[in-house]
């Protein structure tokens, strides 16, 4: 599943492994079309045993109210499965709609994916989840 992702009818989530993380790449705009497949792929994934995740949004033009409600819900979801996310999104405009939904500080924001992929998954994962995040 990983090298593959989810397919919709005109759209995809590519997925591949990286250092220990799971990084799924959300290329379309995060709306209520887009926003299930995000949703599928990485349930997909932590069905197949991906517990540590990397949302790239490096090339996301858009994210609305549905995108938010989803990475809550996976993020709940990964929780569950003691596995962390980490989000790899440097757009100032896609930042401040985590700002304006009260999101921004419960994160781990990176401006690549390559820095979120650095280091490997640590075992605390989510546990503190939702608390405040630098």
């Amino acid at each position: 599943m990983c090298d593959q992702g989810v397919v919709g009818p005109n759209e995809s989530v590519d997925c591949h492994l990286t250092n220990g993380w799971t990084v799924v790449a959300a290329n379309e705009e995060i709306d209520i079309v887009f926003a299930p497949l995000v949703q599928a792929a990485v349930i997909q994934s932590l069905a197949e045993g991906h517990r540590h995740f990397v949302l790239d949004l490096s090339s996301t033009p858009f994210l609305d109210s549905m995108g938010l409600g989803m990475i809550v819900a996976v993020t709940k979801r990964i929780k569950t499965h003691h596995g962390s996310l980490r989000i790899a999104c440097s757009n100032k405009w896609l930042l401040r709609v985590f700002f304006l939904g009260g999101l921004r500080h419960i994160y781990s924001f990176h401006d690549s994916v390559e820095q979120a992929v650095a280091q490997p998954p640590s075992a605390e994962g989510l546990a503190g989840w939702p608390g405040r995040r630098n």
